[in-house]
């Protein structure tokens, strides 16, 4: 008897690790504007920014124009969002965002108006490619100078714009307010997103795993690990007939064992099933369509089946204002993947930064970022009878992620050895941790700052 009762209190003590989040260290959210901070200044023109790529990628951009715009000294149009990209969705910026609030919120900051006025629509526009990763010296020098000739510009691109270091720390935080307050979802999103928590909450504590295995992110990588002879041609026929993707002959092999590619539904399993998640585990998909269907996701669903989606816990009434717009129907996916007592990302795309940011921004709430170099050396290990799954491969798993669950720690720099425009690149981005800038120990910077919540 007293056995059993060591069991279940170890029982009870697995279970509780497996979902508990890591210690926020103190950390707090700090955003509020220094005392010298002041409102808008006077107004020298209008910034017209036409957005670009997917919905995360769209989202940190805006945010970062609202920092320009506070810099340069303009008065912000309300985006244009990318109708053009891959995803070839019409929704306007209210479809998406909650435009009144995204105004009103950021009226001490900077001057947002929905269009630009009448008068001024036949100017010749200053159109501008932003030089990437760029900082306070060449948009307070640089882009500045075009007032002197022109009262509108025009920023044809908004992603990485804005550098992710070296920034004043009112701009810092001026992002942080507007990516995880100003720039709310609208309000048919919100409700339906909030339903859609509810549902997964009703099934008890739930995993939501940004499964990262679409036909677009694998033809851009050049993942074809696990597919067809057809499937790969496929991809590879896709990668090299989309003319922005600029990098055509990829070698798989390569890729997958550096840890390039999106771990494949059954990797996922495996992994999770390493962790120690039971197979009653509730887990959300949140996903565009899965390359391969339901032969893709059979290994997954036999190991976990109560595998969920949009599509599976709302009714197809409740989902049809959303179905052609990829924007909207992601924007669902980012709310259940915030709220979720632990989020899983496949791969480090655009999506998963942004969720794993704004958890490290709510209180780090529980995000396990898989180590994919070093998990496809173990699965090939069992798929090569070197390695079985049992208590030596979940310890090895483990062991590997013991620091990888979203603690506090500094936002990372550039990798060591990378030069001019690689060296931003490889920077961390801003909006996956905002330490520091955002969130700082309380009894520094904490007592007076204001909350953002979801």
């Amino acid at each position: 008897m007293m056995i059993k009762k060591v069991d279940n209190l170890n029982e009870i003590s697995d279970f509780k690790q497996l979902w508990k989040a890591p210690s926020s260290r103190d950390f707090v959210q700090c955003v509020s504007p220094n005392p010298s901070y002041s409102s808008p200044g006077e107004s020298r023109g209008y910034l017209v920014v036409y957005t670009n790529g997917g919905l995360n990628q769209m989202r940190a951009g805006i945010c970062d124009m609202v920092a320009v715009a506070r810099i340069i000294n303009a008065t912000l149009v309300i985006p244009k969002l990318d109708r053009r990209s891959f995803w070839q969705d019409s929704s306007k910026f209210s479809d998406v965002f909650d435009e009144d609030h995204f105004i009103s919120a950021l009226a001490n900051d900077v001057r947002i108006v929905k269009k630009l006025p009448k008068e001024l629509k036949a100017e010749t526009k200053a159109l501008k490619h932003f030089i990437s990763w760029s900082g306070m010296d060449y948009y307070q020098d640089e882009i500045s100078h075009l007032w002197d000739d022109y009262k509108v510009i025009q920023a044809a691109k908004s992603d990485s714009r804005l550098a992710n270091n070296n920034l004043p720390l009112d701009i810092q935080r001026l992002r942080c307010r507007a990516f995880y307050g100003a720039l709310r979802f609208a309000p048919h999103i919100e409700s339906l997103g909030k339903l859609l928590v509810e549902r997964m909450r009703s099934n008890g504590l739930y995993i939501a795993l940004h499964l990262r295995y679409e036909k677009d992110m694998l033809a851009f990588t050049g993942c074809t690990y696990g597919l067809s002879t057809i499937e790969a041609n496929e991809l590879t026929s896709m990668r090299e007939n989309t003319s922005y993707w600029k990098v055509k002959d990829i070698d798989s092999k390569e890729q997958r064992n550096k840890g390039y590619c999106p771990l494949t539904p059954k990797e996922v399993g495996m992994f999770l099933s390493g962790l120690g998640y039971p197979s009653n585990t509730p887990i959300y998909i949140a996903s565009g369509e899965i390359y391969g269907g339901d032969s893709q996701m059979a290994e997954l669903k036999s190991r976990f089946p109560l595998l969920m989606s949009k599509e599976t816990i709302a009714s197809v009434s409740e989902l049809e204002p959303f179905v052609h717009h990829a924007s909207q129907m992601a924007a669902l996916d980012y709310i259940v993947s915030v709220e979720s007592d632990v989020f899983v990302p496949s791969y480090s795309g655009n999506m998963a930064r942004a969720v794993a940011g704004h958890r490290r921004f709510l209180g780090h709430r529980k995000t396990i970022s898989p180590d994919r170099k070093s998990l496809v050396q173990l699965f090939d290990k069992v798929n090569e009878g070197k390695l079985v799954e049992g208590k030596r491969f979940s310890d090895m798993v483990m062991e590997i992620h013991r620091r990888r669950q979203g603690s506090p720690r500094k936002r990372k720099g550039p990798i060591s050895g990378t030069k001019g425009k690689e060296r931003f690149r490889s920077e961390e981005a801003f909006y996956e941790n905002p330490i520091p800038g955002c969130l700082c120990r309380i009894g520094n910077f904490g007592a007076t700052n204001s909350v953002v919540t979801m």
